[in-house]
């Protein structure tokens, strides 16, 4: 297989085409996802993928919160693939994903990703209306989807780093196998 490093804000090395559970750190995942615009950018203001997913979270029950959290964690490693010429960027995302699911073990069954991908459907939804440039085009995959009522007004990264961390806490808090421990700082991983 061949190899693409990155190197991760905690120094760490990872290769994105054959991502090693133990190689994912959640301190990683919370600053890069704060710091990674949704949308590729194309939203009114800078609103981060951190921020999607403690929105996501926060509207799952308590058993898929994590799950949700860490739902597009594979996007924290991949962003420098997009550049790779003739590589089709979607396996190595999957493979992130698995590894992400593996490292934090979870175990999600077809009802839990039914669930998770309602709620995804339903933010995005809700980020449209709220994030992106007004206009009368139909998203054939919001078709039937409302939005939430709460309105979205992003938060800066620093805050989206912090409430990533807290929720990733609280969502420890739910009875599953995971034990690591993150600090509020976002600076100390496993």
């Amino acid at each position: 297989m061949n190899a693409a490093f990155i190197q991760t804000v905690s120094g760490r090395y990872l290769n994105v085409l054959d991502p090693r559970p133990e190689d994912i750190d959640i301190v990683d995942i919370a600053h890069h996802l704060a710091h990674i615009c949704r949308f590729c950018g194309a939203c009114r203001q800078f609103y981060s993928e951190a921020e999607h997913a403690v929105r996501l979270a926060e509207i799952l029950p308590g058993r898929l919160q994590l799950a949700g959290l860490l739902s597009g964690a594979a996007k924290a490693y991949c962003g420098e693939v997009v550049r790779a010429e003739r590589y089709d960027v979607a396996p190595c995302r999957n493979r992130l994903a698995a590894a992400v699911e593996a490292r934090f073990e979870l175990e999600l069954n077809g009802e839990d990703r039914a669930e998770l991908a309602l709620a995804e459907a339903r933010l995005l939804a809700t980020e449209r209306r709220d994030l992106m440039p007004p206009d009368r085009q139909e998203w054939p995959i919001l078709a039937g989807i409302q939005p939430l009522q709460e309105r979205i007004w992003p938060m800066p990264i620093s805050q989206a780093l912090a409430r990533f961390c807290e929720q990733y806490e609280q969502a420890l808090r739910w009875p599953q196998p995971s034990r690591i421990q993150l600090r509020r700082d976002g600076l100390v991983g496993t």
